[in-house]
C-alpha cells in the first residue's frame, strides 16, 4: 500500500469514527477540561498533578492534541507518554483511579458512542503505561 492509499484509508477510518461518535475538537476539549477539573480535586491524583503541572493551559492544549491523535488519528501529539510518566510516584491503583474518573467524565460529557470510543482507548493507554512503569522499576 503506497502513501496515497494509506492516507485515503486513514481518511475513511476517521470519517467513520466521526460519523459514528460525533467526536471533534470541541468534544475533545470539553472532555479534557472536565476530566482535569475532576482529577485535580481527587485526593489520590490531585496532588500528583498539582506538583507536576505548572501551566495548566499548556497542559490542557497538549492533552487535547494527545486525545485528538488517539481518538481521531490526527497526528497532532508529539510526545513520549511513557517517559513523561516513569518518574511519577504512580502505580496500578493510580491508573485505576484515573480510569474511573475518566470513565465518569466521558460518560457525563460525551454521547454514548463517543464515550465508548474514548474509554476503549483510555483502557489500552492505562494498561500500557501501568505495565511499562512496573517493568521500568
Amino acid at each position: 500500500m503506497d502513501h496515497v492509499e494509506r492516507q485515503s484509508s486513514r481518511s475513511r477510518i476517521v470519517a467513520d469514527i466521526v460519523r459514528r461518535t460525533g467526536i471533534d475538537d470541541v468534544m475533545i476539549e470539553r472532555l479534557v477540561r472536565a476530566f482535569y477539573f475532576r482529577a485535580r480535586r481527587d485526593p489520590m491524583l490531585g496532588p500528583i498533578f498539582e506538583s507536576r503541572v505548572a501551566d495548566w493551559e499548556c497542559h490542557i492544549e497538549r492533552m487535547c492534541a494527545f486525545w485528538s491523535s488517539v481518538a481521531l488519528m490526527s497526528g497532532r501529539y508529539h510526545g513520549q507518554p511513557m517517559a513523561a510518566h516513569l518518574p511519577l510516584p504512580i502505580n496500578t491503583p493510580h491508573f485505576h483511579r484515573w480510569l474511573g474518573i475518566f470513565a465518569d467524565t466521558a460518560n457525563a460529557v460525551c454521547p454514548p458512542e463517543a464515550a465508548s470510543h474514548f474509554l476503549d482507548r483510555a483502557q489500552r493507554i492505562a494498561d500500557s503505561l501501568a505495565q511499562g512503569i512496573a517493568a521500568g522499576r
